[in-house]
């Protein structure tokens, strides 16, 4: 009886520590949670901003006091404690990840998220592959480099592999994507943007796909359509692949009742939009920016209504901008750089834009005035309507949007006074080029917040109010031509935030008392076109950001500026048209002026010969870069700004809109420079524009100027340079103009290439030049002078020399030729230093052409 009892008292205790050891999770295992003190114990962390509450140190509390299933980040199984989730994602960790970590020991992981770390440009190592139970594989944006393993393709269990990059860090050796969309058979999202796939796009995608996102990745050849098709697809990006041709289907999509993002900003898509389109019933975004679309809107797309977010910019689609009231439920409209026509009325009977947050109708043909009152729009951030024929006022309710951040109505014709300002969210205001008239408003000189301000091209008046500093945001200040007058505010130059200061083309007079605080923003200065006076200011030395610093067209007084070279981003330097005086002296510092790319010093009193070790100095010169690849401008720092440049280029005062860094120009034209033409220009051979025209130079053309082989504008005239053309600028196949003339050139102008398509214009007043476009004959066809002009002895010899003549020469023709020239030689080379090498050459040539004539009589 007692055993009996015994017996089912040892069952039920049993039976007890069962239930009860099922119900509490067991404790990570000692090698799990060392392996996982071992990954940790390999980085560091960076510091902690609260500021940005998604990024924390989740493994800063690790240690053995606890269970390592209880550490930030970390989920173990529920049965075994075998760790199977690792989220340490925006943990700052910092530090090299090794091929052999201890992480690859946590064989059970089922998902990890390391994204938004930085692994200091480890390579991915091919031990991922092994953690064959990942169904989740997150490593983006953690500073990974070089080769996407193949062994990821092992990985069969994924459903969710995303390894974006930064511009093509990480990239896929050939084939390795295609056999990673062939093994991975159960994705549900891959996102590989910015990863250097450099490919086709192969035809089979996993049927679960859900999410693709190839976004900049250099894809290339013809989408299959069937990616089209693939029936659970509710996100789609392809975008900023160029080379990648996009054909939509014509039909009905398999995936248009699950669709709900497309993205293919920047793809080949050229044509019009199907009207397949309108059976995606669920889109929420569709974003084809930028992909050659033309044509109008077909009909069916006005079906979708349930789109949010439409972008359609940079085609060349067209029709009525009303019809785009249709969709009811838009909070992101952008239209701009179409075709489309017509008048804003819609606007005001559209009410049922109460979302909407940005509105983008630039570059396009839109007419007539906006209308006086809409009701609605109290969600409005962002209103975008520059650069169409827009007429009228500018009614008030714009200016009391609740919500307004950006005004952009640029490019115009607005007329009227600026109204007042009524908004307290406007950090961005864009009106330049309008028949806007009046002083500024004082109440936007009172929007603390602005960051952007441009107002140029506009009839303003009066004088710049000095509460423009109480702007201490503003970073873009752009007064230009509005016809201000008084003197620029001392202020401007202590507001810290400011990166654009444009004043140019005004009536501003005075000196430039401005002090330019230490530890300023300061990129572009553009004080052109005004009436200033005094010395450049010396506290310009602060502005160790400056790109541009344009003082041209004004009545400054001083030497040259030579400080101004020390500092380090200058690029473009504008002098032109002041009173700037004295010579530039040689400097024997290194480094002077070394990204300068273009040095306008013309219309000026410098003087003394040409700062042969400031050339020197010219490091960004030195380099050329062709035209084929992307196009980059000095100073493009802000959209929607663009610094401006008035230069003088092939025999033309132009003003350049933006500036490329291409754009290399030196321009010293119209000073009293004196000497020789430096060789070293030769080295520069980034050059595009040398402007050396109006001075007193002095010598020959130096030969070394044939190494500018992209140069397309060469002006020496009104000099006193001498001698021939150098032979060797035929090279120069780039030369569009050249302009030699007024000058004491001599002898044959080079035959071939860009030379025979310069007119008589380029050579005029040097009446010692011979040969094509000019009537003087130079030689036959075979190229070889027939004439040349005779050679006037150097007066210092005195009237006792004798005078040599041709038949003199020709005593040695014959059996007699080398005595001849010999005798000639030692006579000469004693009493005619000075211009015998130059007879020389031309002896030579009557020389060789009397012997050819000589050889064919006979």
């Amino acid at each position: 009886m007692v055993i009996g009892k015994l017996a089912l008292f040892l069952l039920y205790a049993f039976l007890c520590q069962l239930v009860f050891s099922s119900s509490l999770p067991h404790l990570c295992p000692n090698d799990q949670a060392l392996a996982l003190l071992q990954f940790n114990h390999t980085f560091t962390i960076n510091g902690f901003d609260a500021s940005y509450r998604s990024y924390y140190p989740k493994t800063v509390k690790w240690n053995r006091s606890t269970d390592c299933c209880s550490w930030d980040g970390v989920l173990c199984d529920e049965m075994t404690g075998q760790v199977i989730e690792l989220d340490l994602s925006s943990s700052q960790l910092r530090g090299k990840f090794h091929s052999n970590s201890s992480l690859f020991k946590l064989s059970n992981l089922k998902r990890l998220d390391l994204s938004d770390n930085d692994f200091f440009e480890s390579l991915i190592p091919p031990k991922f592959g092994e953690l064959s139970s990942l169904t989740h594989l997150d490593l983006s944006h953690s500073n990974f480099t070089g080769p996407i393993p193949a062994e990821i393709s092992r990985l069969s269990k994924l459903h969710v592999l995303s390894i974006k990059s930064h511009s093509y860090e990480l990239r896929f050796e050939p084939h390795n994507f295609e056999l990673l969309l062939k093994n991975l058979t159960q994705l549900r999202e891959l996102d590989l943007s910015f990863a250097n796939i450099s490919s086709t796009i192969p035809l089979n995608f996993s049927s679960y796909l859900t999410t693709l996102d190839l976004l900049n990745t250099q894809l290339y050849g013809i989408l299959p359509e069937g990616v089209f098709h693939l029936s659970n697809l509710e996100s789609l990006d392809l975008s900023e692949n160029p080379q990648l041709t996009v054909r939509f289907p014509t039909t009905k999509w398999n995936s248009s009742a699950s669709l709900m993002e497309l993205y293919l900003r920047s793809v080949n898509a050229t044509g019009r939009i199907p009207e397949s389109f309108g059976y995606l019933t669920s889109l929420r975004t569709l974003r084809i920016a930028s992909c050659n679309l033309s044509g109008s809107i077909p009909k069916p797309l006005w079906n979708l209504t349930n789109i949010e977010d439409l972008d359609l910019d940079d085609n060349h689609l067209e029709g009525p901008i009303s019809d785009f009231f249709r969709f009811g439920k838009l909070w992101w409209l952008s239209l701009g750089n179409n075709n489309f026509d017509g008048q804003l009325e819609f606007l005001s009977f559209n009410r049922s834009w109460t979302q909407l947050g940005k509105l983008d109708f630039s570059s396009n043909f839109l007419t007539g005035p906006i209308p006086s009152n809409v009701s609605g729009m109290q969600n409005l951030y962002s209103l975008i309507l520059s650069s169409n024929h827009l007429n009228g006022t500018i009614p008030s309710w714009i200016f009391s949007l609740p919500s307004l951040a950006g005004l952009h109505l640029n490019d115009n014709h607005f007329s009227g006074n600026i109204q007042e300002f009524k908004s307290k969210t406007l950090t961005r205001v864009s009106l330049k080029q309008n028949q806007l008239q009046g002083p500024s408003p004082k109440s936007l000189l009172n929007q603390r917040d602005l960051h952007y301000l441009v107002l140029s091209h506009n009839n303003l008046s009066g004088e710049i109010a000095s509460t423009i500093c109480n702007l201490k945001t503003l970073q873009v200040l752009d007064l230009g031509s509005t016809n201000l007058e008084g003197t620029i505010p001392l202020c401007l130059g202590e507001m810290s935030e400011l990166m654009i200061l444009d004043l140019s083309n005004n009536s501003l007079s005075g000196t430039i008392n401005t002090t330019f605080s230490i530890g300023n923003e300061l990129v572009v200065i553009k004080f052109d076109g005004n009436k200033l006076e005094g010395k450049v200011p010396q506290s310009l030395i602060n502005c160790r950001y400056l790109e541009v610093l344009d003082l041209g067209t004004n009545k400054l007084s001083d030497i040259f500026p030579k400080w101004l070279g020390a500092l380090p981003e200058l690029q473009i330097l504008n002098l032109r048209s002041n009173k700037f005086y004295g010579p530039i002296k040689d400097s024997r510092t290194d480094n002077l002026f070394a990204q300068i790319r273009v040095i306008d010093l013309s219309s000026n009193g410098f003087s003394g010969d040409l700062p042969e070790r400031l050339f020197e100095n010219f490091e960004a010169m030195k380099i050329t870069s062709d035209n084929s690849g992307t196009r980059e401008y000095v100073a493009d720092i802000y959209e929607n700004f663009y610094t401006s440049l008035i230069v003088t280029t092939k025999g033309l005062e132009l003003e350049l809109p933006r500036v490329l860094t291409t754009d290399i120009i030196i321009d010293l034209s119209r000073n009293r420079f004196e000497g020789h033409i430096p060789s070293i220009i030769g080295d520069l051979i980034g050059l595009r524009t040398l402007n050396l025209s109006h001075n007193v130079l002095e010598g020959d053309i130096p030969a070394s100027l044939h190494q500018l082989y992209v140069l397309e504008s060469l002006d020496l005239s009104s000099n006193k340079i001498s001698g021939e053309i150098p032979q060797q600028l035929a090279l120069l196949t780039s030369l569009e103009v050249l302009n030699l003339s007024h000058n004491h050139h001599v002898g044959c102008i080079p035959k071939g290439k860009q030379f025979d398509t310069f007119e008589n214009s380029s050579y005029q007043g040097n009446d010692g030049l011979r040969g094509f476009p000019l009537s003087k004959d130079c030689g036959g066809d075979d190229g070889v002078p027939q004439t040349t002009t005779p050679v006037e002895l150097d007066e210092e010899g005195g009237g006792d020399s004798p005078m040599i003549s041709w038949q003199a020469v020709l005593m040695g023709y014959g059996c007699g030729l080398v005595i001849g020239l010999s005798i000639i030689y030692i006579m000469l080379s004693t009493q005619y230093p000075t211009w015998f090498s130059r007879m020389d050459v031309e002896l030579e040539h009557k020389i060789l052409t009397r012997m050819k004539r000589h050889k064919k009589r006979h």
